[in-house]
C-alpha cells in the first residue's frame, strides 16, 4: 500500500499530464479527420458505376488514393512526412507536430469505413427516392446518412480505437501523450510501474470508447 502512495504522490501530474495529451490528440485528429474523410467516403460512393455522379476516372483516382495511403504503417508515416508536417505547423515534437501525420493517417480509414457503411444501405430504397424525382443532395442526407447511422457511429468508433494506438506510437518523436511515457520512463528508464499504468490506462480508455461507439449504434438501430 505504501508503494502504491508513494507511486501516486510521484506519477500521477505526470500521467495526468499525459493522459490530457493523448485525449487532445486523439479529439483534434479525429474532428478534421472526420470533416475530411466522411465527405471523401460520400464521393466514392456516388462516383461508382451505376451511382448518381458516376465517373470512373474520380473514382479510380480517389480509391487509389486511399488504397496508397492506407498501406504504409503509420510509424513509416509518422517519419516520412516529417519535413511536410515541418512545413505546415512548423514543428514535428508535441501534440501540435503530429496532428499532420495522425490525420493524413485516419481520414482515408474513415474514407473507407464510410464506404462500406453507405454501400450496406438497401439501393432500393435509394432508387425509390430517385424515381421520386428527390435531388441527390437530399438523398444523401435524409436517406444515406440516415440509414448508416449505427454503422457510421461503429466505424469512427473502430477509428477512435486506431487513433488512440497510433498517438501512442507517436511518442518515438517526443509527441508527447500516453506513448511518449511509456518510452521515455517504461522503456529507457526500466520505470516498470509507469510502463503497466500507461498500459492499464490504454485498456481502459480504449474499452471505453469502444462501449460508448456500440452503445449508441445500438440506440440508433432502435429509433
Amino acid at each position: 500500500m505504501e508503494r502504491f502512495n508513494t507511486f501516486i504522490e510521484q506519477w500521477l501530474p505526470v500521467i495526468g499530464t499525459a493522459v490530457l495529451e493523448t485525449a487532445q490528440m486523439v479529439l483534434i485528429s479525429l474532428a478534421i479527420s472526420a470533416v475530411l474523410g466522411i465527405p471523401l467516403g460520400i464521393l466514392l460512393v456516388l462516383t461508382r458505376r451505376g451511382q448518381a455522379w458516376e465517373n470512373k476516372w474520380v473514382y479510380q483516382i480517389l480509391n487509389l488514393l486511399v488504397n496508397i495511403i492506407r498501406s504504409i504503417p503509420f510509424i513509416i508515416l509518422l517519419f516520412f512526412i516529417l519535413p511536410f508536417t515541418k512545413l505546415l505547423v512548423g514543428t514535428t515534437i508535441g501534440v501540435q507536430g503530429v496532428i499532420v501525420p495522425l490525420v493524413i493517417y485516419t481520414a482515408p480509414y474513415i474514407a473507407r469505413l464510410m464506404e462500406s457503411s453507405l454501400l450496406e444501405v438497401d439501393s432500393g430504397v435509394r432508387e425509390a427516392y430517385e424515381a421520386m424525382g428527390i435531388k441527390t443532395r437530399h438523398i444523401i442526407w435524409n436517406v444515406l446518412l440516415r440509414e448508416a447511422r449505427p454503422s457510421i457511429v461503429l466505424g469512427l468508433t473502430i477509428a477512435t480505437v486506431g487513433l488512440i494506438g497510433a498517438t501512442a506510437m507517436a511518442g518515438l518523436v517526443g509527441a508527447g501523450g500516453l506513448g511518449d511515457l511509456a518510452y521515455r520512463y517504461g522503456h529507457l528508464r526500466y520505470e516498470v510501474d509507469v510502463m503497466y499504468a500507461t498500459v492499464f490506462i490504454l485498456i481502459i480508455l480504449v474499452q471505453g470508447v469502444q462501449s460508448l461507439g456500440n452503445y449508441f449504434s445500438a440506440r440508433l438501430k432502435k429509433d
